[in-house]
């Protein structure tokens, strides 16, 4: 298998997985079919649309090549007939997210650094590639973003794309270098679940006024 047509697999993979997240989402949120499927649309492909218009890529793959609209459409559909059964498979469905998001940031990466883009911009492409559909998933089923709350997510994803980034410099951005950075993201993802990690949040504290101190 030559490496475009990993790269052709792992692409392909990443969106079924990402439209079955936004079309779930979409289902929870009670949307009719149309909605479900352009939920689930916006989820696999949203990134990818930005990473190519960044890239000057134009048409973006989303609408140039027909097998990234197909599989996002029919994974939508399939989840919206088939949702009573997906409904108890949350584990699986927050596993094959991590791997759509490890996919995606690998991707997006190297997609960004073959287009001749900096270090710096490559690990900012390949981490919005990731969750950029994710971004718009949740801001179509008014939910606040998961990139923007404690999960650790973005985090991951940005993680996975600097290594890419330092593997392609070094000149090991081979199989099995571009695999490590994949479980890299795949696998900080897992345990910041399984261990509830999270990022800093910041404290409000409400401000002192004086009148709940006690008379001197």
């Amino acid at each position: 298998m030559t490496t475009s047509t990993a790269l052709l697999l792992a692409d392909l993979t990443g969106v079924a997985v990402f439209a079955a997240s936004g079309a779930s989402a979409a289902v929870a949120k009670r949307l009719d079919l149309f909605g479900v499927v352009f939920v689930g649309f916006v989820a696999a492909l949203g990134g990818g649309i930005f990473r190519d218009l960044a890239i000057d890529e134009v048409p973006p793959l989303a609408f140039a090549d027909w097998r990234y609209a197909a599989t996002a459409a029919v994974t939508a559909t399939a989840v919206f007939w088939l949702h009573p059964q997906l409904a108890r498979l949350r584990t699986t469905v927050l596993v094959l997210d991590a791997a759509g998001l490890a996919l995606f940031t690998v991707t997006g990466t190297l997609k960004a650094l073959d287009a001749r883009v900096p270090a710096v911009g490559a690990v900012v492409i390949g981490m919005l590639t990731a969750i950029g559909g994710g971004l718009g998933r949740d801001l179509l089923t008014a939910e606040i973003p998961v990139v923007l709350r404690r999960e650790i997510y973005a985090v991951a994803a940005l993680a996975g794309s600097i290594m890419v980034v330092l593997l392609t410099g070094l000149g090991y951005a081979g199989v099995g270098g571009l695999t490590a950075a994949a479980l890299l993201v795949f696998v900080l993802r897992l345990v910041a679940l399984r261990r509830r990690w999270s990022a800093p949040v910041a404290t409000m504290r409400p401000p002192e006024t004086g009148l709940d101190r006690p008379p001197s």
